[in-house]
């Protein structure tokens, strides 16, 4: 349930915008299934949102709308039982982890530390 509420409310944060409180819908389908749902939205001010989900709780989505300057946000996400991970251009990304570290992580893996006997 609190993955429903979590994806209406950034739909409603979409909705928000200062120019666009006369938006409507233009398509809305929807299919509520005991083995999960389906669903898509558009409305006339660009804003479209599609999302999928099964009888585990497992959804995968996207929303995209046009940002007050004019460019093209899309977000894709996943929601489950490890949480939600979105994916976008516009997300920030985590500086990639250096070769050295890598490689010291794969070696301390191969070799584990030896146990030390106290007599």
């Amino acid at each position: 349930m609190f993955k429903f509420i979590v994806l209406f409310a950034l739909l409603a944060f979409a909705l928000a915008d200062d120019g666009d409180y006369h938006a409507e819908v233009k398509s809305w389908k929807n299919d509520v299934r005991h083995d999960g749902f389906d669903y898509n939205l558009e409305t006339s001010n660009h804003i479209r949102e599609a999302a999928s989900g099964d009888e585990h709780g497992n959804i995968h989505g996207s929303f995209e709308f046009l940002s007050p300057e004019g460019e093209h946000i899309k977000v894709s996400y996943v929601a489950d039982e490890h949480g939600f991970h979105p994916e976008s251009d516009v997300l920030p990304k985590p500086h990639p982890i250096p070769e050295h570290i890598l490689k010291s992580i794969e070696y301390i893996k191969t070799h584990p530390a030896k146990q030390e006997s106290h007599h």
